[in-house]
């Protein structure tokens, strides 16, 4: 038996056989063409290029299905990356001046681009290299008649490979795949968080892998970190076991379908979904979510190709307040900026862009362009029972702003004798910023929903986007712990009630913790909805802390 170790991203038992997935070798000509030539391997690249934008946005649409709509924005920037005109001019004119192939052009001017990302000091900026690599291997398929969907084989299996790009993840046939082994690869990768959303058992950053695993039996024991190769008899009968527990309690958590989210001394507590946009609406209602916590409404820009109108953001907005009516639909104002860019907007590259011009500054600073988003949510919410809150807040001046915008549009609406209704306004608390003046914030919203991802990485000076600092990352550092319960403290202070969207609601080993400090409202992935309820179900605040909750 072989037993290699890796990281886990997320805790589960797969067995089956191993299927390695391997990318074809391509070896591509340097011989030179004639000029005659030249403009049909033009015409070639071309039609390759348009045939991956159209593989590219049909990955988007299978992603959203599969994963959701936060999940699936890797694919529309693909897509914007392929449209790019100076990268496709690169391609044209090494085929036109130096007289090479369309192939060799795809590999020259796509590498050349790609270690332009690499060098450049921004982490986000940085990772984009790899996503040059991922739609260079997509082209150069097209172009040579390699067919990808074949290499996953034909029966279930443990998919290893040295690494999977998101679009690779999304291709593969789920009914096909038990789980997945890659040798490189970081917890905050694309493909990490598709295989989290898909619910697929995976480990990552396992050096052992080697060919000869090819066809052998294997347990991939999410639980331990490490893959069995070969497992003896015993092992396989415990592991078989443990999967079969697994299930069982899967099963036990569909029938809190429709219970209350309510402890066993009686304290009852929210249980909201994010989502990153209406195609998560479905997933909302299947997993029972009792509202919308965190609408992030980005996807309407970012599956844009120029500024979305007023009509255009009304209709997303409408279908999610109107469908899950009469259940609380929260949504984020634009958070564009730091990892999230749309070419159309125009925004200047930065040396730091999570400290820059995102966010609610961009909305402050572009007034129409905010004010087109706040009518639409003011229209939309005539329909249903709607919450606002802005993003990246860190002052009292900032609020006033936006609420004074809100005001002035709701009354050029009325003037318009367009419906408005109801709107419960927030903030996400996501800033060291917003924590220390949260008792002056608090007087003026109706709610804040503190964004644990950002906060942690400004309180811990940790970017989040860099793989290098997964080590000397803490998502229960004291300093971040202490800060959300001086938020809940400042909050209700002032009649503000509190929640959580970020990923630490989703935490079970923090569900105590959270409740201890008065939080009101976690929202979380929405697959994570049960098993949260689950927790909170059992937990008993009348009596001493459960060992090993932490209580600050």
């Amino acid at each position: 038996m072989i037993v290699a170790t890796g990281k886990s991203i997320l805790n589960g038992i797969a067995i089956g056989k191993i299927k390695i997935y391997k990318e074809p070798k391509v070896e591509i000509s340097e011989a030179l063409i004639g000029e005659e030539e030249a403009e049909a391997e033009i015409a070639r690249y071309e039609a390759a290029r348009d045939k991956a934008i159209d593989q590219q946005n049909a990955l988007y649409e299978k992603a959203v299905e599969s994963a959701g709509e936060d999940s699936a924005e890797i694919f529309s920037v693909h897509a914007m990356m392929l449209e790019d005109e100076d990268l496709s001019d690169a391609v044209c004119e090494i085929i036109r001046g130096q007289k090479h192939t369309a192939e060799y052009a795809v590999k020259r001017a796509f590498d050349n681009q790609a270690q332009v990302f690499a060098e450049m000091d921004d982490p986000y900026f940085k990772a984009r290299s790899a996503d040059i690599y991922d739609i260079e291997q997509n082209v150069l398929n097209i172009l040579m008649g390699i067919d990808t969907d074949s290499m996953q084989g034909t029966e279930p299996s443990i998919l290893v490979a040295e690494d999977l790009a998101p679009s690779q993840t999304v291709r593969l046939d789920k009914s096909l795949l038990l789980g997945m082994i890659t040798r490189e690869g970081s917890s905050n990768s694309h493909t990490a968080i598709l295989a989290r959303s898909m619910n697929l058992p995976a480990l990552i950053q396992c050096k052992e892998i080697d060919d000869s695993w090819d066809g052998r039996m294997a347990i991939l024991d999410g639980y331990n970190h490490c893959v069995y190769v070969d497992p003896t008899p015993d092992l396989m009968e415990t592991l078989s076991a443990r999967q079969k527990e697994d299930e069982r309690q899967r099963a036990l958590l569909e029938e809190l379908r429709g219970e209350e989210n309510v402890t066993l001394d009686g304290t009852k507590v929210r249980v909201y979904a994010n989502i990153g946009g209406p195609s998560d609406l479905g997933a909302v209602q299947q997993n029972d979510a009792g509202g919308v916590g965190l609408f992030r409404s980005e996807f309407v820009y970012l599956n844009s190709k120029d500024y979305p109108t007023e009509d255009e953001q009304f209709e997303a907005y409408r279908l999610a307040v109107e469908t899950l009516a009469p259940k609380l639909v929260i949504i984020r104002t634009c958070d564009i900026g730091a990892d999230k860019k749309v070419d159309y907007m125009e925004l200047d590259p930065e040396e730091n862009p999570a400290l820059g011009f995102r966010a609610v500054r961009i909305c402050l600073t572009r007034r129409d362009f905010f004010k087109a988003q706040l009518r639409a949510l003011l229209r939309a919410s005539a329909y249903g029972n709607l919450g606002v809150m802005f993003p990246m807040i860190t002052s009292v001046r900032e609020v006033k702003d936006c609420l004074e915008i809100m005001d002035e549009c709701r009354r050029e609406l009325e003037a318009e004798g367009i419906e408005t209704g109801h709107v419960e306004t927030g903030i996400m608390v996501e800033t060291p910023a917003a924590v220390l003046c949260a008792d002056e914030l608090a007087e003026m919203v109706d709610f804040f929903s503190i964004g644990t991802n950002d906060l942690t990485q400004y309180i811990c000076a940790i970017d989040r986007q860099n793989a290098k600092l997964e080590p000397f990352s803490d998502t229960h550092h004291p300093a971040v712990l202490r800060a959300i319960r001086m938020t809940v403290e400042a909050g209700h202070r002032h009649n503000t009630w509190v929640g959580i969207c970020g990923e630490l609601g989703a935490d079970l080993s923090l569900t105590e913790t959270f409740l201890r400090m008065g939080v009101d409202e976690l929202s979380v992935n929405p697959k994570s909805v049960l098993p949260l309820r689950k927790e909170i179900r059992g937990i008993d605040l009348s009596k001493e802390p459960s060992e090993g909750t932490i209580v600050y």
